[in-house]
């Protein structure tokens, strides 16, 4: 019973203290602020929290510096979509005397909070489009963001499109546009894209990739449309042959990395331009700094609903400039009597202001209650980011601002690459450099190649105007001899004048120089390791431990001992430990101690294992450490049994070689190779690194190991698990791609690039070297790279992040519940004694004998560790000798039990 009350008080105790931290933590204490003299304003959010907060305390803070205000915030984060928990954040508000409130983003919970509000004359401020004109909403109306797309239809001249929906309530944009085109209006299919409603867009894309219709209006929202065009994507329905218009305002802030060099035409709309002084201030509070690597060109990391409640900030302390308020508690379960006074006078006269000044999406008045003044970006999706390439006004429309197109050619005043032919090699098959187009026909010439330097050749001879016929020249790269002056390979192709140029993975060496000239780099690239991907581990006998440290085994076997020892020392101080082994008889002669030491290890062995036993400590003292026991196995045993699933199921896939030092040391018997000849051999030839030095007798001793072309190189490290292969990174690169158990081993271990071969002092060469230097500044060379590397006949790998490491609990982690557990033993030990010298000192009193001798004959009795039975009637106990001895057994064994009570 005792056990019981005290494990229910706990429980109590606990719920309060955690009901009390979280309103603490969630409202930072209401009492002071509605004591300081400011003026709270609240804010409810439902996702992205930590962003949210920092965009609303920046806004009060800009608003009250340049205002001269006092307002201060009150913020609680609420579940999405739960309007009963975010009516009970919103009440504990209220109660408090708030301003306004803003928030949340969920539109069913807003319009539940809106309408508690609104009783309460409250503004509630919310930031999702919306086609119903209440509250305060500063985002567009659906009809305005349907004049901007039906602008932006006109101006492309689209005679039929697919409109592309997420859900009804974006029904009304259609209707608006319907309204707009009329009876002679563009030819419109409509297909709603999640129509199964489980995030599975594919079947609606897959009808749109067999339609004849290639333009597409796409209108959702910002969880789902990354989403859409990744499935797009995934489906080949995002390339050149296809046109996007995204009616999502959030599209600055997608990830887009990916689609940049898809070559579809992309369009969208945003709010506000990153370029915007107070955008880069929030950016900065928000911790990007500017830094390129945060966040691409163009694109910005602030979401409209960011954007929408720092301007509604603004606004708000605007009114409450010119309308001072004075914020008073309000009951949610008395709304007519709590109404406050000023509420639609405020709220009326908000709608009345005209904005221009420290807002981030452009001036806002009203309409009736739909917010206007604001004017649209119109942006392209482009291989160097995110471009604006136009503006759209309510009374205005569109207008293009595209910078005029550059002239990428070059003024060849004498013509000297006019109507020229140049020969040039390739490497066929290399991918993806070069190869023969897959195809049913019969091609010739050179519409049978494709690759990389296919059309790296074809993107020159666009620029400079000269025709091209390309050759096969095989996979001999060719090398050079000084002493004789003969060459071999493409080198000889291009020394003799058989050929003019070569473009392939050619690496630029100082061997080649001295035959041939190269063009400038159109590639940088460096030797590195191509080795399998890391298998998963063979389990080992003694897996069940890795959850903990070896430290922390060590402490969890000595607290055991220590525990169990704590047992059967306060199990011979406590008089309550000793019982009468025979109850059915009233005046036992003996008693019996249950902690023995083998009962001491059984109890804490039962506790640590959860098990349970049949023993039950009676004493305080035993009670306490039992107490201090259970709470410390049921978190070490709740983390270790957390640990161990994650043992369980995270792989720890484990790699024979890590690094160039493993391969040059033939650690676990790997061995390794590079292509017999061509630059990485002659790299290892000529390096003086003694790692190289080494690695390259290895390779002259082994000539077995070498091999006649990289892929026969890729082939033998698929199939071996003890082979690795040298190669230039971007082969790796793109090999890895493809092949899902292969992957590049270390960092490269040179720096080197590939050029175009051409024949020495040849008189184009600068030429060339400009026309490559314009490709790289416009981004060409890199989009090149993304199809060949990234896009043809890639994804097949899936790409997930490396799951992380399961990692042992180390002391680090457990040593605060060993400290609860030795300060609780402790105070038990302390508290056994001290009531065990108090009882003796109280039974001598009792027996009239001694206190030194009766503690000389208890201690010697408790150290007796083989004695668990204490005879009540002993003529050898100095009580046997005093006047109290003629007392009944009875009353001995009570005074033995109840003395300390």
């Amino acid at each position: 019973m005792l056990k019981a009350n005290v494990l229910i008080y706990f429980l109590i105790l606990i719920l309060k203290v955690s009901i009390l931290n979280a309103q603490y933590d969630n409202y930072g204490g209401y009492d002071s602020l509605q004591n300081s003299g400011n003026i709270p304003i609240g804010l409810l959010t439902d996702q992205n929290t930590e962003q949210m907060n920092i965009v609303f305390d920046h806004a009060i803070e800009v608003a009250n510096l340049e205002l001269g205000l006092a307002m201060s915030s009150l913020k609680a984060e609420v579940n999405y979509g739960d309007a009963y928990h975010s009516y009970g954040k919103l009440c504990r508000m209220l109660e408090t005397g708030i301003a306004g409130v803003f928030g949340p983003s969920s539109r069913h919970t807003a319009v539940h909070l809106m309408s508690i509000c609104d009783a309460m004359d409250i503004p509630h401020i919310y930031s999702y489009m919306s086609e119903y004109a209440e509250g305060f909403n500063l985002h567009p109306h659906p009809v305005d963001i349907s004049k901007a797309l039906y602008s932006l239809i006109t101006a492309f001249e689209w005679s039929r499109f697919i409109f592309l929906y997420e859900s009804a309530e974006y029904l009304s944009i259609l209707n608006e546009l319907n309204s707009l085109f009329g009876m002679n209006g563009p030819i419109v299919t409509v297909l709603r894209y999640d129509m199964q409603l489980n995030g599975n867009y594919k079947p609606v894309l897959r009808r749109v990739r067999k339609s004849i219709d290639n333009r597409i209006v796409v209108v959702g929202s910002t969880e789902t449309v990354p989403e859409f065009l990744n499935q797009a994507q995934q489906v080949g329905i995002i390339n050149e042959d296809y046109s996007y218009i995204i009616g999502n305002l959030d599209f600055h802030a997608f990830d887009l990395e990916e689609y940049k060099y898809s070559e579809a035409n992309i369009t969208s709309l945003r709010m506000f331009s990153p370029e915007k002084m107070a955008v880069k201030e929030l950016m900065q509070k928000m911790g990007y700094n500017n830094d390129p690597d945060d966040f691409r060109n163009g694109s910005c990391p602030i979401t409209v609903e960011m954007a929408l409640t720092y301007d509604a900030v603004q606004l708000f302390a605007e009114t409450l400039k010119n309308l001072p308020v004075k914020p008073v508690s309000q009951n949610c379960s008395q709304r007519t009597e709590s109404v406050r006074d000023d509420g639609s006078s405020f709220k009326n006269y908000m709608r009345t202001l005209r904005l221009k000044e420290r807002l981030l999406t452009g001036p806002i008045y009203f309409e009736g209650n739909v917010r206007k003044g604001y004017h649209l970006d119109v942006i392209e999706l482009q291989p160097s980011g995110i471009i604006k390439v136009g503006t759209w006004e309510e009374e205005r429309g569109y207008r293009p601002e595209r910078l005029a197109p550059t002239n990428s050619q070059f003024d060849n005043i004498d013509n000297s690459l006019a109507n020229k032919t140049f020969i040039v090699l390739l490497s066929v098959s290399n991918k993806p450099y070069a190869s023969l187009v897959e195809s049913y026909k019969q091609l010739e010439g050179n519409s049978q190649y494709e690759g990389y330097g296919v059309d790296l050749i074809k993107e020159l001879a666009d620029k400079l105007g000269f025709n091209f016929t390309f050759k096969n020249g095989g996979n001999d790269y060719g090398s050079y001899n000084k002493t004789s002056n003969e060459s071999t390979g493409m080198l000889r192709e291009i020394m003799h004048g058989y050929a003019d140029l070569a473009v392939t993975d050619l690496t630029i060496t100082s061997e080649r120089e001295e035959a041939i000239d190269f063009s400038i780099p159109f590639m940088n690239l460096g030797i590195a390791i191509l080795y399998l991907k890391p298998q998963k581990a063979t389990p080992e006998l003694f897996t069940f431990m890795d959850p903990f440290s070896e430290e922390v085994w060590w402490f969890l076997g000595l607290s055991f001992l220590a525990v169990s020892l704590s047992f059967f020392i306060l199990g011979r101080l406590s008089p309550s430990e000793w019982d009468n082994p025979y109850p059915c008889i009233e005046e036992p002669e003996e008693l019996e101690n249950q902690f023995t030491i083998g009962n001491s290890i059984w109890f804490t062995t039962g506790a640590l294992l959860q098990q349970g036993s049949e023993i039950g400590p009676k004493a305080l003292s035993t009670r306490t450490v039992a107490s201090f026991w259970w709470f410390f196995t049921l978190i070490v045993v709740s983390s270790y049994t957390a640990n161990l699933a994650a043992f369980l199921t995270i792989e720890k896939p484990q790699s024979l070689i890590n690094s160039v030092d493993d391969l040059a040391e033939n650690k676990d018997g790997v061995v390794y190779g590079a292509k017999r000849t061509g630059s990485t051999r002659n790299f290892f030839l000529t390096s003086e690194d003694e790692r190289y030095v080494k690695m390259n007798k290895f390779m002259t001793e082994h000539p077995e190991h070498l091999t006649e072309t990289n892929q026969e190189g890729v082939d033998r490290v698929k199939t071996s698990t003890h082979y690795a292969f040298l190669m230039e990174s971007t082969s790796i690169e793109y090999n890895t791609k493809r092949e899902c158990n292969l992957k590049k081993i270390g960092d490269a271990l040179d720096e080197k690039g590939y050029g175009i071969a051409m024949r020495k002092n040849w008189p184009h060469r600068d030429k060339f070297n400009n026309a490559l230097l314009e490709l790289q500044e416009q981004g060409v060379l890199e989009k090149m790279k993304n199809k060949w590397w990234n896009e043809v006949g890639s994804g097949i790998c899936a790409t997930k992040e490396d799951a992380p490491d399961a990692t042992p609990l180390a002391m680090d982690n457990l040593e605060g519940v060993f400290f609860v557990l030795l300060v609780g033993s402790c105070c038990a030990l302390l508290y056994g004694v001290i009531s065990w010298v108090l009882f003796i000192i109280k039974k001598a009193r009792h027996f009239k004998v001694p206190v030194k001798d009766a503690l000389k004959e208890e201690f010697h009795f408790l150290i007796d560790f083989n004695n668990y039975v204490r005879v009540l009637k002993n003529s050898e106990s100095i009580y046997s000798r005093s006047r109290q001895s003629s007392m009944s057994v009875g009353s001995i064994r009570q005074e033995l039990q109840t003395a300390f009570h």
